[in-house]
């Protein structure tokens, strides 16, 4: 045999037995990217400690000084720093990954991605992103800022996100069937992407062209970035009211999604698999990192810059998830962080029905009221398990077909919005009960006239019970 026919049958052996190996599957998949989550759980458990410090010495805390404060002692501030230099870390490390061989088993799919520069393992928008949130929070905790200048820190991240197409395809998974199904032209753009073009006529023309191409899908997905963002955010901050409440709901959170994106990438969907996968595993690590010392009883607080982190970057995982335009897997990650949703929603309702600001705090969130039963660890273990089944929840749907997601996501929204109406109600007719009373009280109304059957009950607990009579 010929050397040339040795090196064709060697080449075909080589061939069968990578056509015979099994493929990659979660658990291989996740051993390989391991290094992100251990570097972020340290360097979040070792800078907390240093931070509080910091805090305490600039006196950056929070002093309880409301009736809805569960602390008793001044907390610091400033753990958000900590939870970001640990999720930075992790992501660094997936950067000295694509350099150094061997601290990263990147899976096959992202062989042809990463490893060839073709993309960073993780987007430069994201981490911008992250920066300004964190920048933004770090004012709020220190000096105090007006909600809208957080709003635009937010949108600002969220635009950044729009540049870089971040998330932007979601809308790929809505639009383009109901494109299809009207047979509205599509086009191919960079990356072979395909998109709505509204071509909008000029009455003059910009580069050699009186035509305006309007990207439809590109729009509507910087629309609904924008809204995950600002909505996701301050979700996770209105969960923040308690001891380890939404370090370990995050961390719990970060678990399902993790789960949803080793999927993924499993099953070679997309050029992005990494990038789920080292945020997830950074997330988580920091969450971890953080929470030994936010448990209750906490020696330092996420503040608005953590908590504005945590939902940012949750936000992101689960915005990439529909990079391909399966709108399904985003419905699924919402739900499976579904527990910042379900309270924000009924806040929201509540305040609306009550007539007060949206952005006014009360203690009636779901944590309050768990708190009054079950005291602050009962509270935050029952709800870290509510979360943990909503996590379960949304990533086994994950695996079902995407009319069966979307139905169950439609269903649980509107389950969800008859609760909070219904609890909205009920708290309004309280209130109204307790302001009447409270005039009563004060002379400054009449009270309501008793029912028949009420008078007579009335009158008969009032009246004073006969003698017994005298034994023998």
């Amino acid at each position: 045999m010929t050397p040339s026919a040795w090196a064709m049958a060697a080449l075909a052996q080589t061939a069968d037995a990578a056509s015979a190996a099994p493929g990659p599957t979660r658990l291989s998949a996740f051993e390989g990217y391991m290094g992100v989550l251990i570097l972020s759980f340290v360097v979040t458990l070792i800078a907390t400690p240093f931070m509080r410090r910091l805090a305490v010495a600039h006196g950056i805390i929070d002093r309880p000084n409301q009736a809805r404060k569960v602390h008793k002692l001044p907390i610091a501030y400033l753990g958000g720093v900590a939870v970001f230099a640990g999720i930075m870390a992790g992501v660094l490390y997936s950067f000295v990954g694509v350099k150094v061989t061997g601290l990263i088993d990147w899976h096959p799919s992202e062989k042809r991605g990463v490893l060839d520069f073709a993309h960073p393992p993780v987007p430069y928008s994201i981490l911008l992103g992250m920066t300004v949130i964190l920048l933004v929070g770090v004012i709020d905790d220190v000096t105090g800022i007006s909600p809208r200048v957080k709003i635009g820190g937010q949108l600002f991240a969220a635009a950044a996100l729009a540049m870089d197409r971040v998330g932007v395809q979601m809308a790929a998974g809505i639009m383009l069937p109901v494109a299809n199904l009207l047979g509205i032209p599509l086009e191919t753009i960079e990356g072979g992407a395909q998109t709505i073009l509204l071509k909008i006529p000029l009455p003059f023309e910009i580069g050699g062209t009186a035509t305006l191409n309007f990207d439809l899908i590109y729009w509507t997905g910087t629309a609904i970035i924008a809204v995950a963002v600002i909505g996701l955010c301050n979700a996770s901050n209105l969960l923040d009211g308690l001891d380890g409440l939404l370090s370990g709901t995050t961390a719990i959170a970060a678990i399902g999604l993790l789960f949803v994106a080793l999927g993924m990438a499993v099953a070679d969907d997309g050029p992005r698999d990494a990038e789920r996968i080292v945020l997830c595993l950074a997330l988580l690590g920091a969450c971890l990192g953080f929470l030994p010392h936010n448990f209750n009883p906490a020696t330092i607080f996420l503040g608005d810059a953590g908590s504005l982190l945590l939902g940012f970057v949750t936000c992101v995982i689960i915005l990439m998830m529909g990079d391909t335009g399966k709108t399904w897997l985003v419905a699924a990650g919402v739900i499976i962080y579904a527990l910042p949703l379900i309270d924000t929603t009924l806040a929201i309702v509540r305040r609306k029905m009550e007539g007060k600001s949206i952005s006014s705090a009360d203690d009636q969130h779901l944590h309050h009221q768990l708190k009054r039963a079950l005291g602050v660890k009962g509270a935050v273990f029952a709800l870290y398990g509510i979360a943990g089944t909503f996590a379960a929840i949304g990533a086994g749907i994950a695996l079902i077909r995407a009319r069966s997601v979307l139905l169950l996501a439609l269903i649980f929204a509107a389950y969800v919005g008859v609760i909070a109406i219904k609890i909205a109600r009920r708290r309004a007719i309280e209130a109204q009960a307790a302001a009447y009373e409270a005039k009563v009280a004060a002379g400054l109304a009449p009270p309501e006239p008793l029912e028949n059957g009420r008078e007579e009950n009335a009158a008969a607990s009032s009246a004073p019970e006969a003698a017994p009579k005298p034994h023998g």
